[in-house]
This record gives structure tokens, sequence and C-alpha cells, in this order.
């Protein structure tokens, strides 16, 4: 069975991230009879001043976008929405704070070596987009850890540390050098980029044409 590499770059403090990931999930099952896939995340950062005073999502996304604090409710009502759908938990997420990712990335490399990469992941939206976590605090993070059955002492120790920080480093410069300026971003089999949170159907004719012309 042809197998497809399937490189994922991503925020923790991305909505469309966790969607795009669930969606891409129901297309990898739907292609699981055809297809055999090799999925690595990669880091990237929405707010990466690590110094940067935390700000309540709506005032920050209303700054950013140039739009009013309802818009951007409505704006996230909807993807809540979309992520109820998609077995998602949304439930606090215009009650977050804007929070800088770099160490939950560092965790999400440490997890990679034990095999729990994808599943760190979404112990990290769920905390964050769930529960409105701080998502750059040492002890919520070394608790995502340990609730997808991590050492949660082991975590507090990478992040006590510098473990992890060039790999965070060299995915944000690798994927930025190849024009990634937006998440997510899947990069199928190091050649073909699939921008956005796309359908799973989208998503299926995508893989199902890649892996074709992969075969020719």
């Amino acid at each position: 069975m042809k197998t497809l590499q399937i490189d994922i770059v991503s925020d923790i403090a991305c909505p469309w991230c966790a969607i795009g990931y669930a969606r891409l999930e129901l297309a990898m099952r739907e292609l699981a009879d055809e297809l055999d896939f090799q999925v690595q995340w990669h880091a990237f950062e929405l707010n990466p001043d690590p110094d940067a005073e935390p700000m309540p999502i709506l005032e920050a996304l209303s700054r950013k976008y140039g739009r009013s604090a309802a818009e951007m409710e409505a704006a996230q009502s909807n993807m809540m929405s979309i992520a109820k759908e998609l077995g998602l938990d949304f439930t606090r997420m215009q009650e977050r704070f804007t929070r800088n990712t770099f160490d939950a990335h560092r965790l999400v490399k440490w997890a990679g070596k034990q095999g729990k990469q994808t599943e760190m992941n979404m112990a990290l939206f769920d905390a964050y987009f769930g529960k409105a976590a701080d998502i750059a605090d040492a002890t919520i993070l070394a608790g995502c850890a340990e609730s997808i059955g991590l050492s949660a002492a082991e975590a507090a120790q990478i992040l006590e540390s510098d473990e992890f920080t060039q790999a965070v480093r060299n995915d944000e410069a690798t994927y930025q050098q190849a024009g990634v300026s937006a998440v997510p971003a899947f990069i199928i089999n190091q050649q073909y980029m699939i921008a956005g949170a796309q359908e799973p159907s989208t998503l299926v004719n995508a893989l199902r044409e890649i892996a074709t012309s992969a075969a020719e």
C-alpha cells in the first residue's frame, strides 16, 4: 500500500489548525483501505513574542483584523459550531487570552520522541479552546502531558531546560523559507501544499490525486 507523508505546519493557538486536523483525520479514515499515512507536526507561532502581554482574544482579534468585537465573536461562534460537529471541544474559546506557544511546541517535539506527537497537540488544543487554559504556563503544559500518559515530572524538566528549542526554531525557519505564512498548511510528500482547513471531501480528492501522480 502506498504511503503519503503529511507534514502539518500548525500552531496550538490556531483554532483552524485543530479543525483542519480533525477534517484530515476523517479523510485519512476514508482512505484507510487505499493509503497509509505518516504524519509529522511542525511549529508555527501566531504570537511569537514571549514577552507580549496576554490579551483577551476578542479584543486581540479585533485589533489584528480591524473588525468589531461583535464581528469577531460571530466568527468565533461559527468556529465553535464547526468544531462541535467534528467532536472538538471549543467550549471556552471566546474566554481565552493570547498566549505564546513556544514552550508548547517544545513539548510536542518531546512527545514525538515517544510516539505521541498528535496526542500532545490534541491535548493542547483541548486545554486552550475547551478550557481557556494558559498554554504558556509550565504547570498547565505538564498537566497536558500527564493527560496523555506521559510523565508530568519529565515534561517539567524539559520546560525548565532549553531542550528542543533549536528543533522548534528550525521548523519555523524551514517552513517560513518554504513560503508558509499562514496555518494550517499540509505538505504532502514534501512537494504539494494544501493550505487551510479544507473539507474532508476536498482532502480525499487531493490525497488520491497526489497518490496517483506519485505512482506515475
